[in-house]
């Protein structure tokens, strides 16, 4: 849902960024590696004991998240790159909540499996509609520089990194935000497929 909004506020930064990038000689592909390694360097911090302080990894890997894409587009677009951007998102966003239950087992494991199951459904509803999507040769106007269909919801990226920040700020209150997100998150899906269903209808 914030996505856009947040795309269009940090729009000129990351575009700076990646120019930045560009001129040093680094990689797309590198930038994606470099925000996975910060995204699993967060969540050893919180399995350590240090959610704080993993805070900055998170952010700093969302920021390179973002402007490996920028990068990719001034040099080369490439679906090898687009692969390893989604499928290392994917590991990100489990890893987060995954650590929570690492750290405190008793207090969160259940919690954390159900925010699991939500990001698995929210994530198969969004990966069946890009393929359908690309199959029929549709393309997202809210997110024209996306390698793929990008359907949006209720909750999406923007909204993950602040629930996540949440997470880390008030680990006590773990299981109770985890719970509410995955509320928010099936209710994403619900709307998926709604949206999946008339939009592929009768063909």
């Amino acid at each position: 849902m914030l996505d856009r909004y947040a795309l269009q506020l940090f729009r000129p930064v990351i575009d700076k960024a990646a120019r930045w990038s560009c001129e040093r000689g680094f990689s797309a592909d590198q930038l994606t590696l470099a925000g996975f390694a910060s995204g699993m360097a967060a969540a050893i911090l919180i399995i350590a004991g240090f959610p704080l302080a993993a805070i900055v990894f998170i952010l700093l890997s969302r920021a390179l998240d973002g402007i490996d894409g920028a990068l990719a587009r001034l040099s080369h677009v490439s679906d090898r790159g687009a692969f390893l951007d989604i499928a290392l998102d994917f590991v990100f966003y489990a890893a987060i909540p995954l650590s929570f239950a690492l750290a405190n087992p008793a207090a969160n494991a259940l919690s954390a499996s159900v925010l699991l199951a939500a990001f698995v459904a929210t994530g198969a509803s969004f990966l069946a509609f890009a393929v359908i999507a690309e199959k029929r040769g549709l393309k997202s106007s809210a997110y024209p520089s996306k390698s793929f269909y990008y359907l949006g919801g209720l909750t999406e990226g923007t909204e993950t990194i602040l629930c996540f920040i949440a997470m880390c700020w008030w680990p006590s209150q773990f299981a109770a935000i985890a719970y509410l997100y995955a509320a928010l998150c099936f209710l994403t899906v619900i709307t998926r497929l709604a949206q999946g269903w008339k939009v592929f209808g009768g063909g």
